[in-house]
């Protein structure tokens, strides 16, 4: 053992701006994540507006896509909105896929 004293500070800042550079990587990838996904539905949304539907299926997919759109928003919170939804989606699930159940 020595009688210097270890000088905790220093190694506690290097730990720190460890830390942070994980954080700042970390918020990095999370927003090329985003843009990528942004990106994602962009591309989708002009896919799906091109052409009308040209079956129930497909109608029924826009449908759900609209309707998965309205459920991340905090509107969707209200748990009667959030329940219709869901019935709302099951029944998109049912009915598209027997096309002569759909009117």
């Amino acid at each position: 053992m020595t009688d210097e004293p270890v000088d905790l500070d220093s190694h506690r800042a290097k730990k720190e701006k460890k830390a942070t550079e994980l954080r700042r990587r970390r918020l990095d990838e999370s927003e090329m994540g985003k843009t990528r996904l942004q990106e994602r539905h962009s591309d989708l949304e002009t896919m799906l507006s091109m052409e009308p539907a040209l079956n129930w299926q497909e109608a029924a997919a826009k449908s759900r896509y609209l309707i998965e759109l309205l459920a991340m928003t905090t509107e969707a919170i209200d748990p009667r909105l959030r329940r219709l939804i869901e019935q709302t989606l099951d029944d998109l699930t049912r009915l598209s896929g027997n096309e002569k159940n759909v009117p």
